[in-house]
Formats: structure tokens, sequence, C-alpha cells
């Protein structure tokens, strides 16, 4: 840890062999727990190494508190066009024909120069910067729903475990920080997002049929339990990664767990001032996933014998085109062929409204995109 008192004047600190400028050390990023934009940074220096493992060579999404927590983030793709010549990017390329650079945090001085621009957790793709169509990392997001208990996300976790390594598959465990918690799994970069989408939607159904607990559905009026979020494997979508601090009052971490520490695991014992003792002590659970990169194939077979049995894909997050085979892209309440509905139909206006001139340009770009829009924006359990 630094031995640096927090002030407000600017300070240039050696960083793996960099030089990085912090403006205003002392800045409050967490009120409640009164952590610092210095306390952030030697937090991440103290877990470089881990927190590297899952971050080296992927493009990653800033996630910007300039004011702190209390107040809305921005979601910035592209780097500012004033970067210290060292710094490490990746220009990914979205359906629409535009283009973004990222950063890519390629050691603890990248870390640093993100929390100084106000990034509090990392959110990387799920591929590497040489090989963007195809993800080397699967990730299974368990999202509680209010009738969820902790309980319920930790029992999913481990049908999930079970299911990936009947297909094959060694999971990783962390806490979300936030909700739930996640399950990172190491995949060969053989399939494109869409396949891998579709793995990941076999694999929650699969849950979902082995635990009463657990949902694949992907509206909140038909979920209950633990949401099992297929769509995080969509293209251009990002969860917070391993050791990222969260924005929470008490600044939790998005915690590497063993999986015999899945049962007893309590999301408020893994904080910034806690997590660095216990990686030190424990070392890093997660530290062997690349040596564990497994195939799809397995649940690409499961796929296919769930769309044999009449189960064919489900929706997509809103700002992704229609895809073939989709099912309506409408809230069941508000669909008005539903069979057995109960309600009046929306009249137009409201919900499920006849398209205007003012949302037809948007659909129509929508249906242009290929995929979806460049969105700033992304939840993660």
């Amino acid at each position: 840890m630094l031995s640096i008192v927090a002030k407000t004047e600017p300070v240039t600190l050696e960083i793996a062999g960099r030089e990085v400028r912090l403006s205003n050390p002392g800045k409050i990023y967490f009120p409640r727990a009164g952590v610092t934009k210095l306390d952030l940074v030697e937090y991440y220096l103290a877990v470089a190494d881990a927190a590297l493992v899952h971050l080296r060579e992927r493009p990653t999404v800033m996630k910007r508190f300039v004011e702190g927590i209390e107040q809305p983030p921005i979601w910035q793709k592209r780097v500012p066009q004033r970067t210290p010549d060292w710094l490490e990017t990746a220009t990914v390329s979205f359906p629409s024909g535009r283009s973004a650079t990222e950063l890519v945090a390629n050691d603890a001085a990248h870390l640093a120069w993100a929390v100084n621009l106000g990034v509090i957790d990392f959110n990387p793709w799920p591929c590497r910067r040489s090989d963007l169509d195809h993800p080397d990392e699967l990730r299974v997001d368990l999202d509680p729903t209010d009738d969820a208990s902790w309980d319920d996300v930790r029992q999913v976790a481990l049908v999930a475990r079970d299911v990936l390594a009947e297909h094959g598959l060694r999971g990783y465990p962390k806490t979300s920080g936030s909700k739930g918690m996640h399950v990172n799994v190491r995949i060969q970069p053989e399939q494109e997002f869409v396949e891998v989408r579709r793995a990941a939607l076999a694999l929650a159904r699969e849950v979902e049929r082995r635990s009463e607990r657990a949902t694949s559905k992907w509206w909140k009026e038909e979920r209950h339990g633990v949401f099992v979020d297929y769509n995080q494997n969509a293209r251009d979508r990002t969860v917070a990664s391993a050791w990222s601090v969260r924005p929470t009052p008490d600044a939790r971490v998005s915690c590497p767990l063993e999986w015999d520490e899945v049962p007893d695991a309590e999301p408020r014992e893994l904080r910034i001032d806690t997590v660095p003792a216990r990686l030190a002590e424990r070392g890093d659970p997660a530290a062997d996933i690349d040596a564990h990169a497994g195939s799809l194939a397995g649940l690409l077979d499961l796929a296919d014998r769930d769309e044999a049995e009449g189960l064919g894909d489900a929706p997509w997050p809103p700002h992704f085109r229609k895809q073939r085979g989709e099912p309506k892209r409408v809230q069941p309440s508000r669909d008005r062929d539903r069979p057995g509905r109960v309600g009046d139909p929306q009249p137009p206006g409201r919900g499920g409204r006849t398209p205007t001139p003012q949302t037809r340009p948007r659909r129509a770009a929508t249906e242009r995109t290929g995929q979806g829009f460049e969105h700033e924006f992304d939840e993660d359990g």
C-alpha cells in the first residue's frame, strides 16, 4: 500500500515503471465509507496481479463516477483524446459501422490511470483484442428478483456449477459485489457471440429445470427467484470483473470464491478494506482460470435438444434488432394475441403503441444495425 497522506493537490506516482498523475487524490468517492480516490488506487495496486488476470488484453468500458458513487455514472466507451503515450487500447467496431477506441488495462498503471478518471469498477469484454469476434469467456450472471434471498443465489450458483461440470466446463464463482453472483467460465475462442449466448441460454434453461429457485424468463413479470441472465453473453454486454470494487455504500468487492466457500459466503464481509488481506492470506481462487479453457460443444448439444423439443430462441435485450426465431418482443401482459390474456388492450399511445413517425426511425435504425445500438449502459446483478 502507498504511504501517501491524502490531499487535494495533484500527486504523481510511479507505478509499473510509468508515471501516473492523480488529480485531487483526497476526493471522496464513497461518502459513507470515507473512501477516497487515493484509497481506491491503493486497493487496486494491492490486488493488481489478480485483477489483471481478468482484464489483460480485453477492451474495457469506462464506467466513470466523476462525482463519487452518489451520482449516476457516465458509461464511456472511448478513451479521451489526450492520453499517456503508454496507454494500451483496442479499437472495436459496432454493427452500425461506427467504432470506438477502448481502454485495455494491461498493468497496474492502467488501473490507477482509470481510477483517476472516476472509474470504480472495471467492465471488460469477454474476448481479447486479438480476436474481438470470438469470446473466450462465458458469463453466468445470477440476478435475484425481489422475492429471492441471498441463500437462493448461493444455491442456484451450486446448480450452475454442476450443469457446467456435466458439460465439460469449469466455473469460477465470485460475488457480484451488488445483489447477485457471477460464475466465469473460460472457453476456447471458437464460437461467435450468437453461439455463446445460445449456449448460455441452454445453461439457464437447464438450471431452471433443476432448481425451483431459478428462472430463465426474460420478462420481469414472469420471473421468480434467481434470474440466470443469458443475455449477458450477447455482444457488447459487460459485467464487473473479478476484484472490482462496486459502487455500494460500504465499497464491496466482486470477490472470487472457492466453491466450498459459496454456501456460506457473505458479500458484506468482502469490502475494499478486507479483501486485500484475504487475497494475501488465501491467494486468488481464479488464478488458474486461463489454464482451463473448455469447449462449448456440450452446451450447444443441449441447445440442439431444447430446440428439437420446441424451445426456440428467447428474447434479446431491447437495443438489439429482432433476431430470427426470437419470440415476439412484447411484455406478456401487453401481448394482445396471448391466449388467456387478462385485461383490456392497451390503447394507441400507451404501452405497445402503434409506431408513430417519431418512433419509426429508431426502430428502422435498430433493424439496420445488425445486432444493436452502441449503448452506454449496462446492468449486471
